[in-house]
């Protein structure tokens, strides 16, 4: 049997109505305060002395058991009561290693054997993620990059596309914001996540619409479980600071529990000044940077009350802020008169989770209101009326019935409804006033049959968007009707128990923005004036990727290539002419077929006991097929690498770490059609910490050194390249506690 393989023994014990077992390692010895969790039942406890655990009087039925233990790989065992009891083989590794994926099938299962290609940032990695910005955070993974409007907004890019052909999900509901336009990001705080996990490709199957790039999930720490435990109440507290923007932040987070009643809360203030780059040209401004600095108030409030057969949850959350922005080259007046973005975003979200029979029912509601608006130099100098202001109010559902049978069969049938009203108010109308009305009916299921894991799922959706009159945008009031049908079929054979090979082929489908439909004016913050298609049809895409997933106790990675083609894919192109009242040059929105292929790879080896090395490398090839010229802001090539020295037990420290890391990034050769040609350039980037026990809590102190030679660099993916280099060099220190 390989190195890294987690072996589930079953025992002959008869386990009557109750759930049991034992946590032990590889040579039989018990394994005390591992964390054993039961997604079906929403219930996570920790294992005694002994290492055994119990959950008495489960409804009978098939149970996904998650088993995790820091210096092990975690593993997933399969429980069925009435059943024996369990003994779960953790084997050590000093890799971070995911134990499960919910996004990819709505339910859990392995990373290594799941069809879809995933990733995860979660523990160390995101604990060590200073950015004000999801994508920011995420930029590290494979495949992954951000479009960035500063140091204070970033738009994911996963495998070339962006926007709104990214969906992102907060505890897998989806986030109905303005990010598909290029000055915003996902109105989600990566600080209020236990881990966040990402499709890399398609999943409109189990998504729906904007889910063809690929999907985002930021999943929350669970509400804490009372239950076998006395009454208890903990704390955390987080305080940062960086010096490159005079930033500073401050996590404090709260939760309890009392029987089967818990509860948490979470707040988050972050506030920046102006970034610096390094020294420059004459051409290029260097040193403050101004009007990029910002300020934002996050959080969020959980309830939640357990019970024998499933769990209820009760969820607001608030992320919001005032973000500078620049629309050209800085001067100092912008300080003062420069465009601001301020958003405001509050979501409240009530989900359930039962087990009835032998299936899982699972239901998530969400009410969203997001509200964006831009107040001009005229309004920051008095007047109250915002240049442009939306609002948007989401009322969304999900009804998620989940199956397992003993032959290994399992999967999810499931319902989604959308209703969404967009109201535009202020002196600019950018898009009109709408309303959305939304169904989805689904099913996916997975197989396994021996070494083979099959998965295979189909989905139908419907829409009708009823649009308002407007005179600005010379809209008349109309309705559009749209349907559409995706598949995927995904395929893992096993061929040792730490190497997968996997292969997935799906259609998938995105509907266009009311941006992309009906937008008629000058964009400032684009520098130019925008014209809509109004008969803009869905995209559909049609994706194939491969790869090859190994791990064992030493030694993880991955290698992938894919294909995306996409039917009437949206963009926007210049017309050669200009509009007279503005003076800037006319986009208007075209339709063509366009073809993405790529391939990334990532791997961690542990070449020492106090020795990590990392790597990855992405690239990503987009072309219109209809023009044949690549697509615009298709990231250029990457590699990075990384070392990472740690040791423990010393006499001040229970653990120290160092890490030090190049980033190459090429130059992009294959330009868009008014892309700016950026060099090539390379980063080094540092990091120090060390996790001490005091007083009884663990303190983590992390410290982060990035552009650490103050390399002057333009970012192909900037917003600001025309105008700007990129960040100097940010020390960031960060001192926080755990629950």
């Amino acid at each position: 049997m390989a190195l890294g393989t987690l072996a589930l023994l079953a025992s002959l014990v008869a386990g009557g109505d109750t759930l049991h077992g034992t946590v032990v390692d590889t040579a039989g010895h018990p394994l005390a305060a591992a964390t054993v969790s039961v997604a079906e039942l929403g219930l996570t406890l920790i294992t005694r002395a002994d290492g055994a655990f119990q959950i008495a009087k489960p409804p009978a039925g098939r149970y996904a058991v998650v088993v995790r233990h820091p210096g092990y790989a975690p593993t997933v065992a399969t429980a069925v009561v009435p059943g024996p009891s369990l003994t779960v083989v953790l084997r050590p590794s000093a890799l971070h290693l995911g134990a499960v994926t919910v996004t990819a099938t709505r339910s859990a299962i392995s990373p290594l054997a799941s069809p879809l290609p995933t990733a995860e940032l979660a523990g160390e990695q995101l604990r060590r993620a200073h950015e004000v910005s999801l994508a920011h955070a995420l930029d590290e993974l494979p495949g992954v990059r951000t479009l960035s409007t500063g140091e204070q907004v970033g738009k994911p890019i996963i495998r070339g596309l962006t926007g709104p052909r990214v969906l992102v999900l907060d505890n897998g509901q989806r986030l109905e914001d303005y990010s598909w336009s290029d000055e915003d990001g996902p109105s989600v705080d990566a600080r209020l996540a236990e881990r966040v996990e990402v499709i890399r490709g398609p999943a409109s199957v189990l998504y729906g619409s904007d889910a063809i790039g690929g999907v985002i999930n930021v999943i929350p720490r669970e509400v804490p479980d009372g239950r076998g435990r006395p009454p208890f109440l903990r704390a955390a507290a987080e305080v940062y600071g960086a010096t490159n923007n005079n930033e500073v932040g401050t996590v404090l987070r709260a939760e309890g529990a009392s029987g089967r009643f818990g509860w948490s809360v979470t707040g988050i203030g972050r506030r920046a000044d102006n970034f610096h780059t390094p020294p420059g040209n004459d051409s290029t401004p260097t040193g403050d940077i101004y009007n990029t600095a910002y300020h934002a108030i996050n959080g969020e409030a959980e309830a939640g009350l357990h019970g024998d057969r499933g769990s209820v949850t009760l969820r607001y959350t608030r992320y919001g802020g005032a973000f500078g922005l620049l629309d050209g080259p800085p001067v100092p007046a912008d300080n003062a008169d420069g465009p601001l973005r301020r958003l405001s975003d509050n979501r409240l979200q009530l989900a359930s989770n039962n087990v009835i029979g032998s299936v899982r029912l699972e239901t998530k509601s969400q009410w969203q209101r997001h509200s964006l608006q831009e107040v001009s130099d005229q309004s920051r100098n008095g007047d109250s009326t915002p240049n442009f202001d939306l609002l948007l109010n989401t009322y969304s559902t999900d009804v998620l019935l989940h199956h397992a049978s003993p032959g290994g069969l399992t999967g999810t049938v499931g319902a989604s409804g959308l209703y969404q009203d967009n109201r535009t108010r202020g002196l600019e109308p950018l898009v009109p006033g709408a309303r959305t009305l939304a169904g989805a009916v689904f099913a996916l299921e997975t197989a396994t049959l021996g070494r083979w894991t099959l998965l295979f799922g189909a989905r139908g959706d419907a829409r009708h968007l009823s649009v308002d009159s407007n005179a600005a945008l010379q809209v008349s009031a109309q309705a559009r009707n749209a349907s559409a049908l995706t598949a995927n079929m995904g395929v893992v054979y096993r061929a040792e128990p730490g190497l997968a090979v996997a292969a997935n082929a799906g259609r998938a489908f995105r509907a266009p923005t009311l941006f992309e439909l009906f937008t008629n004016g000058p964009h400032l913050g684009e520098d130019r004036y925008e014209i809509g298609l109004p008969n803009a049809r869905p995209e559909v895409s049609f994706n194939a990727d491969l790869s090859v997933r190994w791990q064992s106790r030493r030694l993880r990675g991955e290698v992938a290539a894919y294909r995306n083609q996409i039917g009437s894919y949206l963009y926007i192109a210049p017309t050669g002419s200009t509009d007279p009242g503005s003076g800037l040059v006319i986009y208007r929105y075209q339709q063509a077929r366009a073809v993405l292929v790529g391939a990334e790879i990532g791997a961690e080896i542990v070449a020492a006991p106090m020795l990590t090395l990392r790597a990855r490398a992405d690239a990503v090839r987009g072309t219109n097929n209809e023009t044949n010229e690549p697509l615009p802001l298709i990231p250029a090539p990457r590699a990075d690498v990384e070392a990472e020295w740690h040791t423990s037990g010393l006499r001040w420290a229970e653990r120290v770490y160092l890490r030090a890391g190049l980033q190459a990034v090429t130059r992009q050769t294959r330009l868009g059609p008014f892309d700016e040609q950026t060099p090539a350039y390379q980063l080094l980037n540092l990091g120090t910490g060390l996790e001490q026990t005091v007083g009884g809590r663990l303190i983590y102190l992390d410290v982060r050194v990035r552009n650490a030679t103050n390399t002057r660099y333009t970012d192909f993916l900037s917003r600001y390249k025309v105008f700007a280099f990129g960040e100097g060099r940010n020390v960031v220190v960060r001192l926080s506690t755990g629950l």
